[in-house]
């Protein structure tokens, strides 16, 4: 029996690679699918293989950098399949490489503005109407510069790290409400975003570890991603909302250490325990 039959789930940047891949995989567990992107065309294409194979999506165009678009978007989600039980930001912009003082201001802030910016707009109208219901899940795709330093992406790893601790404040505002909210890294997938940084010049120059870790066979199938937020939107990992979790992780591993992890306050953005005693 398909798992997500009564869930309406809402998919940003689903009109390629990664996005597709959730949005098809929601699809198959039984999901009705809303997906979103700026380009009308890749969405449009994306819902066409949903229901050659049975399922049910439509396509929405929208900027998720401007709220009123987002709001319009999800009042059409509600008229055409039901509120929303699962929202999946996948949307992002990686446009800025170099050193900060190489970076073109307007670019930089861009990658910013779309990342973090779309995804507290997505997450802000969702919020309300999953609180009213009692339900929902909420899942924030971070990546590299997360966790780590990322000095010639740092507008990129700067949102996602933002990113992180705007799902760890929603996750801790939301969840006695019942509504819980995920960072998921898909993991390096080989992706039109990762091609741009492949063969620009500014991308050979400034990122060339992309092209050796893709040289090393360091290539995530997007599946992973899309299967471990299928469980996630199951309610499979909901004892880990407001932490990061990885399309590497075996999931069934994962299932084994929810309690480890919890107790050791794992999978977070936090200072070491020494250096929380010093602040």
């Amino acid at each position: 029996m398909a798992r997500l039959t009564d869930t309406v789930a809402v998919v940003t940047g689903g009109g390629r690679g990664i996005g597709r891949e959730i949005a098809f995989q929601q699809a198959r567990e039984g999901a009705r699918v809303a997906v979103i992107s700026r380009t009308a065309k890749e969405i449009d294409e994306t819902v066409s293989m949903i229901e050659a194979n049975g399922g049910r999506a439509i396509a929405l165009t929208a900027d998720v950098s401007d709220y009123t678009a987002v709001e319009n978007v999800f009042a059409k989600i509600a008229e055409q399949l039901g509120p929303v039980d699962l929202l999946v930001n996948n949307h992002g912009s990686f446009q800025a490489f170099g050193p900060i003082w190489e970076c073109d201001p307007e670019t930089w802030w861009q990658d910013v503005e779309i990342n973090l910016r779309g995804s507290f707009h997505t997450c802000r109208a969702a919020s309300p109407i999953m609180l009213e219901r009692g339900k929902g899940r909420i899942v924030n795709l971070v990546g590299g510069g997360t966790g780590n330093s990322f000095p010639h992406g740092s507008g990129y790893a700067s949102s996602k790290a933002a990113i992180m601790r705007l799902t760890e404040c929603l996750n801790d505002t939301t969840v006695g409400g019942s509504v819980r909210a995920f960072a998921v890294d898909p993991g390096l997938v080989r992706t039109a975003m990762t091609e741009m940084q492949l063969t620009t010049e500014a991308g050979k120059r400034f990122l060339p570890g992309i092209q050796q870790l893709f040289e090393d066979g360091i290539n995530v199938e997007p599946t992973r991603a899309a299967l471990l937020i299928a469980d996630i939107a199951a309610g499979r990992f909901d004892a880990l909302a407001g932490r990061l979790l990885c399309g590497v992780d075996d999931r069934d591993a994962l299932e084994s250490q929810i309690e480890s992890l919890v107790a050791a306050d794992g999978r977070a953005l936090r200072f070491t325990a020494l250096e929380q005693k010093k602040l």
